[in-house]
């Protein structure tokens, strides 16, 4: 089943002030916290994420694009990962909403986004 909009997953290092700015737009989000992932490695962050269908944004670069490139390698799936340099929540929606506004579920599959 395809969906058009895409939902996020938090990282537990992402505000949550970026999922009450996004939920107020009408966007799906789910933090790591409200998940119960809390403390939970990036792996099984990224693992979480793909059984909820939905894209992980995230500060952690460098573990999140080993892990997709391990994805690749194996032939697995994921919804997408987005990548935030750490800056105010304000501007990370702001950036955010870009890629929402205009990229569907689908487009964003296994693609490594960053803002």
């Amino acid at each position: 089943m395809n969906r058009l909009f895409i939902e996020l997953y938090l990282d537990e290092d992402v505000s949550v002030l970026v999922a009450e700015l996004l939920r107020a737009r009408g966007f799906g989000v789910q933090t790591t916290r409200e998940a119960g992932q809390t403390g939970a490695a990036d792996e099984e962050q990224l693992t979480y994420a793909v059984s909820r269908r939905r894209a992980l944004l995230t500060h952690n670069r460098d573990d999140l694009v080993r892990l997709a490139l391990g994805y690749f390698a194996d032939g697995r799936n994921h919804c997408g990962i987005i990548v935030s340099v750490r800056r105010p929540p304000h501007e990370i929606v702001r950036r955010l909403l870009v890629i929402l506004n205009e990229t569907t579920s689908d487009e964003i599959e296994n693609q490594v986004i960053y803002i």
